[in-house]
This record gives structure tokens, C-alpha cells and sequence, in this order.
């Protein structure tokens, strides 16, 4: 794995890195230190990538990316981890005073207001796929203990597990969704593969639900006049377009929110044996009820953690 870390200076970057070398056995690389003549040090990124891609076995960490290019660069490496670590302002200046005991509150507010908004550090620590806030001030004791519940070296974070994809997936196909009440996704999938996807709005032909098409959904009341929705629900959508012959006996449905209890009747009668969902909705205990009785699996996903506050 390749972790690289951004931030501002003594957010912690370093001391993250530290770890990682120190408990992870990684290797720590450095950019724009072309006065080394150690082999770790590096004038350019694309130096840099082409030292770590033939030895992607071996663990690496860089501190301090702070160039979106650059950034992009290193990404394209399917064992790349971007990390970004923040700091309560008044915990980073006790860090900088550890090394600049004269160090005026002001000057350093200055300082990292300058570095964070006059390049494209922003931008950099907008991207992480995880985020770290890091409240210990200078225990760095409290900051490993941390570090080791992160578990920053699960690889789903890097390339994801079946479920995380096809509940992004799903995520995505709930974008397309026109209804003005929320936007539900659906994935159906057999053996690893997707059938078809599905997504709640007013069917073919209709006017979007979000265009005035659905009188009940365009109603500021929520959970009233059920009846009178015009709208199909997401999960509908994918059955109607899979089809009893390929869904089988093996599909698997993924749906980014639990079932209704009317979609929970089809999905039986489908042949669906699995249903995974990520959010909950007001008639999970009946909904799980119908599924369980007729042998279908009913589980909650729960995405791997990106924010991380200690």
C-alpha cells in the first residue's frame, strides 16, 4: 500500500507518518529533495511513481502533498490511500511551539491561513478518501492509539468489497431519480454481476415526478395519500426490467434504502434471495417480517469509516 498524507503543518501529518514507518514498517518517501542522495528522496512525481509502482509490495507513506497534479498523479495507482489530517488551530500552534518557543499565536494563524488558502491545499484535503481530526494536541501516545482502530491498512478502502461497490452503484442510479420525496437507487446482481439497475420517479412516458408529475409527491405532507403516488419505486423498476428468467435463484438486491413492504412482496416473487440495504425506512420491521418468512436475507450495509474524529 501507498499512503500519501496532506494537511496543514503540525496538524499531526508527521506524526501519522511516523507511525506508519514505525509500527507498519512502511518506507517514507520525500518529494522536491533533489539535494539527497538518498533513494528515497524524489525531484518529481512521476520519479516517484515509477520507484513505487514495480514495488507495490512494499509499503510507502509521503507527508505533506499539497498539488493537485501531483495528487492526481499518485492516484492512478490502484494501492494509493490519500489521508488528510486536520487539527484544532490552538493544538497545531502548541506543536509549533515545541519547536519555535517564540512563536507569536498571530504569526502562526497567519502563516497557515496563507498556506491553506493561497495554493491548493484546500482542494488536495477536499479529495482524501479518509479524514482525520486530530484532537490530541502533542500525546502523540493518544494519537497512535487512534491510528491502530483505524486500521489503515484495510484494503477496501483502496479497491472496495462487492457490497460497498454495488451499493455505490446503487448510490449512482439514485441520482437519476426525478421524485420530489427522496431519491432511492437499485442494483439487481447474480453472481457478481450486475443485471440491471433501477431508480424511483414516474414511469415512462409520464411527466417527471419532479416537473409536476406526481400531485402526491409534490405535496408538502410526507407519508400521506400513499395510494395516489404516481411514482414507481426504484426497487420495481429493476425487477420489472430484470425479469422473473434472469433474476434466478442466486440474485442478489442491493437498494440504498430498506425495502417498502409492498416491494418487499415482489422482491419475494421475483426469486430475489438476498437484500442488502444502507438506509433504514419506516417499515423495516414489516418488511423484514415478509422477507424472513419466504427465506430471503435481509441484511444492513454499512460503509467502511472516512471521517475520523478522536
Amino acid at each position: 500500500m501507498f499512503i500519501g498524507i496532506s494537511g496543514l503543518p503540525y496538524s499531526g501529518i508527521d506524526e501519522v507518518a511516523d507511525y506508519l514507518v514505525e509500527e507498519l514498517q512502511f518506507k517514507r518517501v520525500y518529494l522536491r529533495h533533489g539535494d539527497s542522495n538518498d533513494d528515497l528522496h524524489f525531484n518529481t512525481v512521476d520519479e516517484l511513481v515509477a520507484h513505487v509502482t514495480p514495488r507495490w509490495q512494499t509499503h510507502y507513506v509521503l507527508a505533506g502533498i499539497d498539488s493537485a497534479a501531483e495528487l492526481k498523479a499518485l492516484e492512478v495507482r490502484p494501492f494509493f490511500l490519500h489521508l488528510t489530517v486536520d487539527a484544532p488551530m490552538l493544538e497545531s500552534f502548541e506543536r509549533a511551539k515545541k519547536t519555535t518557543p517564540d512563536l507569536s499565536l498571530e504569526t502562526f494563524i497567519e502563516d497557515m491561513e496563507t498556506r491553506k488558502y493561497s495554493n491548493e491545499l484546500t482542494l488536495v484535503a477536499n479529495s482524501a478518501k479518509v479524514h482525520l481530526v486530530n484532537k490530541n494536541g502533542v500525546n502523540s501516545t493518544e494519537l497512535r492509539a487512534h491510528l491502530r482502530q483505524m486500521d489503515l491498512m484495510e484494503t477496501s478502502r483502496v479497491r472496495p468489497s462487492w457490497d460497498a461497490y454495488f451499493m455505490r452503484l446503487a448510490d449512482l442510479a439514485a441520482e437519476r431519480s426525478n421524485c420530489m420525496k427522496r431519491q432511492v437507487g437499485c442494483v439487481i446482481v447474480r453472481d457478481s454481476r450486475v443485471i440491471c439497475t433501477g431508480y424511483n420517479g414516474t414511469p415512462r412516458g409520464a411527466v417527471n415526478c419532479n416537473e409536476g408529475g406526481c400531485a402526491r409527491c409534490n405535496s408538502g405532507e410526507a407519508g400521506a395519500a400513499l395510494s395516489t403516488c404516481l411514482c414507481l419505486h426504484a426497487e420495481e423498476n429493476a425487477l420489472l426490467e430484470a425479469g422473473r428468467e434472469r433474476i434466478r435463484d442466486t440474485s442478489k438486491l442491493y437498494c440504498n434504502t430498506c425495502p417498502c413492504l409492498t416491494c418487499s412482496i415482489k422482491i419475494v416473487q421475483a426469486g430475489i434471495k438476498e437484500v442488502i440495504y444502507s438506509k433504514s425506512y419506516n417499515m423495516d420491521a414489516q418488511s423484514s417480517k415478509v422477507l424472513h418468512d419466504a427465506g430471503v436475507t435481509l441484511r444492513q450495509f454499512t460503509a467502511p469509516v472516512e471521517y475520523y474524529s478522536n
